[in-house]
């Protein structure tokens, strides 16, 4: 196991990855600031540098391609709220199922993982269907792939699981067996600081 193994197991941040990712959301927020037009780095830095813990899923989400960043505030929590936002489906995580059991269910052809699972490591949240709309009314996102989002437990029960992609300028809701699993298709979350 490598040091830099040992430092994800602990969900800590080395001195290097901290000050990298730091700089790495900081050029980004600058960037964008249309996602997050009356907010300050320095504010969303400070509660940052408070929160270490919610830096290594920052950092989760980043290296497994996501792209977080702020896309609001949430003034009675006092939390800034992240979403991925590369243009695509997250790159390291798709071709997952939607949850353990839709894993587990497969007799053969099996995913090496599912996206609830996968979240819930990387302490975050899958986007819901409204979550993943506002992140569409930000900018134009999956026009390629498409999103797992957080399934209503009537549709999950019956064995399905909800996802979204953009396709002709309009964001589409689809279902699929839970189980299914396809290479276009990951998983978007959010994460407050």
């Amino acid at each position: 196991m490598t040091n830099e193994d040992k430092t994800r197991n602990k969900k800590v941040l080395s001195p290097e990855e901290h000050e990298k990712l730091i700089s790495t959301l900081k050029a980004r927020f600058e960037k964008n600031m249309y996602l997050h037009k009356s907010l300050e780095w320095d504010k969303v830095q400070a509660k940052l540098e408070a929160n270490t813990e919610k830096l290594w899923s920052l950092n989760e989400m980043e290296r497994t391609g996501g792209e977080p960043d702020v896309i609001g505030y949430d003034e009675n929590a006092d939390e800034y709220i992240f979403y991925d936002c590369s243009a695509e489906s997250p790159k390291w995580r798709r071709s997952v199922c939607y949850d353990r059991e839709a894993l587990e269910s497969r007799k053969e052809h099996k995913p090496e993982n599912n996206a609830i699972d996968m979240a819930s490591d990387m302490g975050i949240e899958l986007l819901t269907e409204e979550q993943y709309r506002k992140l569409q009314r930000l900018g134009k996102f999956d026009t390629k792939t498409s999103s797992w989002v957080k399934t209503p437990e009537n549709i999950r029960k019956l064995g399905g699981a909800i996802f979204c992609d953009r396709r002709y300028d309009t964001v589409f809701v689809y279902h699929n067996g839970a189980e299914s699993y396809y290479g276009a298709r990951g998983f978007r979350g959010l994460l407050r600081v």
